[in-house]
């Protein structure tokens, strides 16, 4: 099942994971002492440049019978709504620019651009998911309610349509967050009573009556006789943003690599446990600097999971020191081009349609799915032929080949 000694598993003494919190919380403390002027600019000069995206791809639409001009419109459009979301909205209502203490670019005050209210999802995303990281039964970006993701959620016969599900997540991704947390989805957790749960859906209805609004009703009319162009590249500007949303997401939470976790671990964690935990349960993806800033930086979604508050555009440095962290103590850094993260995704989506008996690995010795229990029988602690530190690493190397490794006498 999930893992439910995180230390264990991980290979670590008590005092090992609190030194690896104190170089982390040194890193993160680094980045919050040398923000200035260049960080400012960096919000600042993204806002300009997805404003001037949206406000180009209206004006193009409103020409929007002529096909490239559909085209072009689209493109712009998609790409501020992409910006607005990934590297804006997310960003800004996690707290990285609060202390800028500029009253707009702030958590309190930010609403984004997508049918769900920006204080459903800091409550969904910020608390639930970044404190729970992948637990299950307390994180419901585990599988989003529909979608089976790991051998600890119980198979049902719905379970056996997890492709079509995750497929239709994927095109109406805005309306899958906007819903979360009105706790409707059979897999979610429902414990906030029927009288909270109507006042949320009323802040629902009235957040996504806007964003209909202005996408489909207000904006088309002022194209006058290309209305319904304008009407579907907007709604193209919509499914593009979603897939990429989507994508973006999955590849930092369900690729291999990326564990679950249960309740066990949970009492009295410390700083450092709870660093510890966001590290083995996330995961990045490699590209071009392009491709970061259009992902708002989430392809390094392990340093996010870290340091969530820290200013998205310091993630690129952190991730070298993170890194080094990870070779020295000998944990697993998981990241891998973006086509190949999808794609693992996308396959453990697939082979969890079925139920667990149909399925070779168990539900500790899984690629999706790893507890401590797969390490049972064998040595607590292992050293390469070069003598060299050993933990997660060399043990799951030995696991799944004993003869590279042989065995030390030091137990943990």
């Amino acid at each position: 099942m999930a893992i439910s000694a995180v230390r264990e598993y991980a290979h670590l003494t008590a005092d090992d994971v609190e030194a690896i919190g104190e170089e982390l919380e040194a890193i993160r403390q680094d980045v919050v002492d040398s923000l200035g002027d260049r960080d400012r600019r960096y919000v600042q000069n993204t806002i300009r440049l997805q404003r001037g995206l949206v406000a180009g791809g209206r004006v193009v639409l409103l020409f929007s019978g002529y096909r490239p001009a559909w085209a072009l419109g689209t493109g712009l459009l998609a790409a501020g709504k992409i910006i607005e979301n990934m590297e804006l909205g997310h960003n800004v209502m996690h707290g990285q620019w609060d202390w800028m203490n500029d009253p707009v670019i702030h958590s309190s005050s930010w609403e984004w651009d997508i049918v769900g209210t920006s204080e459903h999802w800091k409550a969904t995303h910020n608390y639930h998911h970044h404190k729970y990281t992948n637990i299950v039964g307390m994180d419901d970006d585990v599988g989003y309610g529909v979608v089976r993701v790991t051998r600890d959620q119980p198979w049902h016969p719905p379970n056996s349509l997890n492709l079509v599900w995750n497929t239709m997540l994927a095109f109406a991704f805005q309306w899958g967050v906007g819903v979360q947390h009105l706790e409707i989805a059979p897999g979610t957790i429902n414990s906030s009573g029927w009288d909270e749960q109507k006042k949320r859906i009323g802040q629902f209805l009235r957040k996504a009556r806007r964003q209909v609004g202005k996408d489909y009703v207000w904006f088309p009319l002022l194209s006058g006789p290309n209305w319904k162009t304008t009407m579907t590249a907007n709604m193209t500007a919509n499914v593009i943003r979603n897939l990429w949303s989507n994508a973006v997401i999955f590849c930092g939470h369900f690729p291999d690599g990326a564990d679950k976790f249960t309740l066990e671990d949970l009492e009295n964690e410390t700083q450092a446990q709870w660093y510890l935990r966001q590290m083995l349960g996330s995961a990045n993806f490699t590209g071009s600097k392009l491709m970061h800033f259009m992902s708002g930086n989430l392809s390094f979604q392990i340093e996010h999971h870290l340091f969530p508050t820290i200013p998205s555009n310091r993630y690129a440095e952190v991730a070298e020191k993170v890194q080094d962290v990870c070779r020295r103590w000998d944990l697993p850094y998981t990241t891998g081009p973006l086509y190949k993260q999808y794609w693992q995704s996308w396959r453990t989506i697939a082979k969890l349609s079925l139920p667990n008996r149909f399925l070779k690995a168990t539900a500790d010795d899984a690629p999706e799915t790893r507890s401590e229990k797969m390490f049972a029988g064998e040595p607590r602690t292992y050293e390469t032929r070069d003598g060299r530190r050993a933990g997660l690493v060399t043990a799951l190397k030995h696991h799944t080949n004993p003869r590279q490794l042989q065995r030390i006498t030091r137990t943990v």
